[in-house]
C-alpha cells in the first residue's frame, strides 16, 4: 500500500478583494501558515500529489515562494505538482524562479509523462497546463498492463466541452489507473470510481469567498493496485458562512439579530442575511457594528420586507385587491371570533400565494 496526501487549489496570494486591506494581508499570511500544517500532515506519507493552482496568478510574493521551498524541503515524501489554469507553467511563472528540492517533480509540459518509483512499485503520471486553458489530455490515454500501482495527478474539469482539460468518466474508466488525483473543483467530491479507477477532487484548502463555504481540506489515505482507502481531512483555519436570520415581527432589529447569531463564529467570514417581515426599517450599519466582534469579518444584507397591514390594498384594481375586498367584507360582517381568525389566516395565505411569496406569518 502507498500512503498518499492529495491536495489542490491553494490559490496562494489571492487578493481577497471582499475584505479590507489589513484583513486581506492577514489571510495571505495565514495561507502561508497553512503550508506548515500541511507538511505536518504529510510526515507519514510516501507521495504528496498537488493537483494545480498552488498560486492564484503569476503575481506571487517572495515570502510565498520561499515558504513553499522551505515546506517542500521539510517533507520527506516524493512531491508531484501538476500546474493548473491559474499557475500554468511558463518562463514567467513562479515555478520558473524556484529552486525546487530534489524530492519535487514538476510537470512542466502538457504531454502526459510518468516517473517510476521502484521502491514503491508505483508509477506516477502527470501533465501541466502551459496556458490558461488546456485541451482534453485523457481522451486517448491508457496505461499498459503492469504490476505497478498506477497513479496520476492532473488539473482538469469533469465537464463536457470545458476549456480546462475536459474529462469524462468514460475517459477515467479507460485509463487503467488505480488513482487519479484531480484539481480544479473547489469542493470535496467524495471518493469516486469509474471502471476500476478511483478518483477525487479534494477541493480548495481555504475558502476565498461565499461561493466556497464549508469545511476545506485535503485527501489522505492509502492507494494500492485496484484499491483505495481515502478520507477527507479538514484543515482550513477559517470558513466562509452564510447565516439567515428570520426577523419577522421583531421591533428591535439589532437585538433580534444578536439573538439569531448567538456567540457567532469568531474565526470565520460571515454574511448575515436578514429575512422576513417587520415594521422597522433596518439599520444595517447598526447591526454590523453590534455584531462585528463575533466574527473575523461580517457583512450584513437585508432581504426584509415591510410588514403590510393585513387589509391594505383591499379594493385595489388588482386580483389581490379583489380577493382582499371579498374576504374583508365577510370579516366585517362576522361577529364570531373564530371565523374572523380563520378569515385573517385565509387572507395571509391568499396574499402569499397570489404574490408568489413565502407564507405570511401572523
Amino acid at each position: 500500500m502507498i500512503k498518499i496526501l492529495h491536495a489542490a487549489d491553494f490559490h496562494m496570494d489571492s487578493p481577497f478583494y471582499s475584505l479590507p486591506p489589513e484583513k486581506s494581508a492577514r489571510r495571505r499570511r495565514e495561507q502561508r501558515e497553512l503550508l506548515d500544517r500541511l507538511a505536518s500532515a504529510a510526515e507519514d506519507v510516501d507521495l504528496v500529489l498537488l493537483a494545480g493552482d498552488l498560486f492564484d496568478s503569476e503575481a506571487s510574493y517572495w515570502e510565498t515562494t520561499e515558504t513553499l521551498k522551505r515546506v517542500f524541503s521539510a517533507i520527506k515524501a516524493h512531491i508531484f505538482i501538476a500546474p493548473g489554469n491559474h499557475d500554468y507553467y511558463t518562463a514567467r511563472s513562479p515555478y520558473a524562479f524556484m529552486d525546487l528540492p530534489a524530492n519535487v517533480h514538476l510537470f512542466k509540459t502538457s504531454q502526459l509523462r510518468s516517473v517510476e518509483l521502484p521502491e514503491l512499485n508505483a508509477r506516477v503520471w502527470g501533465a501541466g497546463f502551459t496556458a490558461a486553458g488546456s485541451e482534453a489530455l485523457l481522451k486517448s490515454f491508457t496505461v499498459r498492463a503492469s504490476d505497478l500501482t498506477e497513479i496520476m495527478v492532473l488539473h482538469g474539469d469533469i465537464a463536457a466541452n470545458s476549456r480546462y482539460n475536459a474529462i469524462s468518466e468514460a475517459d477515467i474508466a479507460r485509463t487503467g489507473l488505480d488513482y487519479l488525483a484531480l484539481g480544479h473543483v473547489h469542493t470535496f467530491s467524495g471518493i469516486k470510481k469509474a471502471g476500476d479507477t478511483f478518483y477525487a477532487y479534494p477541493g480548495c484548502l481555504e475558502g476565498r469567498g461565499f461561493d466556497e463555504t464549508g469545511p476545506k481540506g485535503f485527501i489522505k489515505g492509502t492507494v494500492d493496485k485496484h484499491a483505495a482507502d481515502l478520507s477527507f481531512v479538514p484543515i482550513a483555519q477559517r470558513e466562509y458562512r452564510v447565516i439567515e436570520a428570520d426577523l419577522t415581527g421583531e421591533s428591535d432589529i439589532v437585538e433580534a439579530a444578536k439573538r439569531a447569531v448567538g456567540d457567532g463564529y469568531p474565526r470565520d467570514i460571515v454574511r448575515l442575511i436578514l429575512k422576513g417581515e417587520t415594521d422597522a426599517e433596518p439599520d444595517l450599519q447598526a447591526v454590523s457594528d453590534a455584531l462585528s466582534d463575533r466574527f473575523f469579518h461580517l457583512t450584513v444584507k437585508s432581504e426584509l420586507r415591510r410588514r403590510r397591514p393585513l387589509w391594505e390594498g383591499a379594493g385595489e384594481d388588482t386580483l389581490t385587491g379583489m380577493f382582499l375586498a371579498d374576504l374583508k367584507a365577510k370579516y366585517d360582517e362576522s361577529r364570531d371570533a373564530e371565523s374572523r381568525e380563520l378569515l385573517e389566516l385565509a387572507a395571509r395565505f391568499g396574499i402569499s400565494a397570489l404574490e408568489g411569496r413565502e407564507e405570511w406569518r401572523p
